[in-house]
């Protein structure tokens, strides 16, 4: 059977109000401590909608610092080679509202940026994201409307960060045996080295 939808009132009811401390730990900019987040992260997770409300969501990641703070209002995360699909880019083409998740390897707690992108293809800030000597393809400058430090309880929960968690790779099947389950006449063998000869070549 299905339920209902429920209202806003009706969660927020069912919750309680929202303590002093989560609703006045928003900021309307990046103060020193989410610029040092910022710095110390090599990973984001970027939230995107198109016009007509259809969701995305992207993993980011790149040496840490990667995400430049050009001011206390705006940011500037880099693309690079992907698989062309360009799920996000054409998302803030149409709608330019994001959010953006920063994760630092060993810290439980995250750090969360929402506010409004386009995109860039501006030579010398693509230049200036260049890794490995190889420039930005683009770059999404979000101005930030929200910024706020997300408390630990997820993490500690999954025990993410926890070597004792560590599930072996090796018992889910790869990539490429995946693909080929789901297309048909797909080599699984011949797509697993397709992926990792485009790791090798093409990841900048």
């Amino acid at each position: 059977m299905t339920e209902p939808a429920l209202t806003v009132e009706e969660v927020r009811e069912s919750y309680g109000e929202v303590s002093t401390l989560a609703r006045d730990k928003v900021m309307a900019r990046l103060d020193q401590h989410a610029r040092a987040f910022i710095a110390r992260s090599p990973f984001l997770v970027l939230g995107t909608a198109d016009a007509s409300g259809r969701q995305d969501v992207s993993p980011r990641g790149d040496p840490p610092g990667f995400v430049r703070v050009l001011d206390d209002r705006t940011l500037a995360v880099p693309d690079r080679p992907g698989n062309r699909r360009i799920d996000s880019l054409s998302n803030v083409a149409s709608q330019p509202n994001v959010s953006l998740l920063f994760i630092v390897p060993g810290f439980d707690d995250t750090l969360r940026v929402n506010g409004r992108a386009r995109i860039s293809r501006d030579p010398a800030l693509l230049e200036d994201l260049a890794v490995q000597g190889r420039p930005a393809l683009s770059a999404l400058v979000v101005n930030v409307d929200e910024v706020f430090m997300h408390c630990a309880k997820a993490f500690i929960r999954s025990r993410l960060w926890d070597p004792d968690a560590r599930q072996d790779r090796k018992s889910f099947p790869s990539l490429g045996r995946i693909i080929a389950d789901q297309i048909a006449g797909v080599d699984a063998g011949q797509a697993d080295e397709a992926i990792d000869d485009n790791y090798r070549r093409e990841l900048y």
